[in-house]
């Protein structure tokens, strides 16, 4: 029999891991840090081909791209002159279960079913549980999804609630958790007890889904447009929307393209806190995933995470949660398309880049997801007042994370606050004197980290240098 305490099985996470996932990440390590992670991604062993076909199979992939005429004609009436760029939509809502996870879903459920597993496992609460789900269904494997749902009092968000309700349409087996850390004790017992695959969102497997997505919205627009996008805005939470999205356009030529990344503005939540978690109100992409991710993103549940969002960030935009209900609304009553919150945080930062660009420049906005009943503005606004925060119109500046929620009164107040990049790019180079316990890297490890951080070597040694 084996030990099943919470430290015993924690002790086993490497080898449970191994087991789940079939990678050997201990081939790619170099040295303390560094690691190879193009030759991690390069193993996946699949092609941008071979994924579109993988894809194929189970209908995901190959969805819409629209431009949003009414809310364009809308930016330029609040635009100075000349201003105003135009905005198209990336409709990922066409996947089979409503969201772009179904790409990252599609990879990692046909590696599962080759490799000859009997079902998946995912841990999470947001869209990637129904997508896993949906496509276990599709493949004939089982699955369990593994929630993290309520606070100390039962009480559980109605946008997670909602997506265990879909999970469970599919097929899956919903096991629902108290916030704390138990999930990951749980998760990886059941890895142990199950014998299945490790759908995790972190894997080569999930960003290599997700690069079909870029290359996808570059090769629409130069068919719409005759030229790649100038931006595109992604919902940033653990990376892997915005990695996946930008290795793809990259492969399709779109080496030109910015990458702005948008968050909702969380700040002073903490995500692992009983009393804070109900207090964030939805969980779409937030700075309470998007800003621990980015600066250190080997905090996942596997060894080496394979989203990586300062490879690849050129921006980092922040919005806020009334802005993003605001906009949700927006986007159904001028282009008719009922979308959930996670895109229109992206759409939202969007509205207001759009304001100060050139009108003959354009910007993707590359994601929608499915809504419901509880990812409805109406449903988490009423469960943000029986929190008791306040709900209220407003200027959105006055926002204020867990206390306040101000829906704007007009759209020209729509903003963004722009995250100062070098920040967070210090950020992760001190997360990794402390996880390391060193102030001295290595040649190797200098180089490796000036790519995660898209710096020079020689910055990278500056900032090691005014943090000692």
């Amino acid at each position: 029999m084996k030990d099943n305490s919470y430290a015993s099985v924690m002790a086993r996470k490497n080898e449970i891991m191994k087991k789940a996932v079939g990678i050997d990440y201990s081939k790619y390590e170099i040295e303390g840090i560094a690691f190879d992670y193009e030759k991690m991604m390069d193993e996946v062993g699949y092609s941008l081909e071979e994924v579109i076909k993988i894809q194929s199979e189970t209908s995901v992939g190959n969805t819409p791209l629209v431009e949003l005429k009414q809310i364009n004609r809308l930016v330029k009436t609040i635009s100075p002159k000349s201003k105003g760029a135009r905005i198209f939509l990336k409709d990922e809502g066409a996947n089979p279960s409503g969201s772009f996870k179904d790409r990252r879903a599609a990879v990692s459920v046909y590696e599962a079913q080759k490799r000859g597993y009997k079902g998946v496992i995912a841990a999470t609460s947001g869209n990637y549980g129904a997508a896993v789900a949906s496509q276990a269904a599709k493949r004939g494997l089982k699955c369990i999804i593994v929630q993290e749902t309520f606070d100390s009092r039962g009480k559980g968000q109605p946008e997670i609630v909602e997506k265990a309700r879909a999970c469970e349409a599919y097929g899956a087996e919903v096991i629902q958790l108290s916030v704390g850390p138990e999930l990951f004790y749980y998760f990886l017992l059941l890895l142990e007890e199950t014998g299945y695959f490790n759908a995790s969102l972190y894997t080569p497997f999930g960003i290599a889904g997700v690069e079909t997505l870029g290359s996808e919205l570059n090769q629409q627009m130069i068919e719409k447009t005759g030229k790649s996008p100038d931006y595109v805005v992604v919902t940033n939470a653990g990376g892997g929307n915005l990695t996946g999205t930008t290795r793809g356009l990259q492969k399709t030529g779109a080496d030109d393209t910015k990458i702005i990344a948008a968050s909702v503005d969380l700040s002073g939540l903490h995500m692992a806190s009983d009393t804070d978690f109900n207090r964030k109100s939805f969980t779409t992409g937030h700075t309470g995933f998007g800003i621990p991710f980015a600066t250190f993103p080997d905090r996942s549940d596997v060894p080496r995470n394979a989203a990586r969002a300062l490879r690849y960030m050129d921006r980092y935009l922040i919005v806020t949660q009334g802005e993003t209900f605001y906009v949700t609304e927006l986007l159904s009553q001028l282009e008719g398309m009922q979308r959930g919150p996670a895109g229109n945080t992206s759409l939202c930062a969007a509205i207001s880049l759009a304001k100060e660009l050139d009108e003959n420049e354009t910007i993707v906005v590359q994601e929608t997801e499915y809504t419901g009943a509880g990812k409805c503005p109406s449903a988490q606004l009423t469960f943000a007042r029986e929190n008791g925060i306040v709900v209220r119109t407003g200027d959105p500046k006055e926002n204020n994370p867990g206390s306040e929620i101000v829906l704007p009164e007009s759209p020209e107040q729509l903003h963004y606050t722009e995250m100062e990049m070098e920040k967070i790019k210090t950020s992760y180079i001190k997360q990794a004197v402390k996880k390391y316990g060193k102030k001295d890297f290595s040649e190797t490890e200098l180089a490796f980290m000036a790519k995660d951080l898209k710096l020079a070597k020689e910055t990278v040694q500056e900032i090691i240098a005014l943090l000692n």
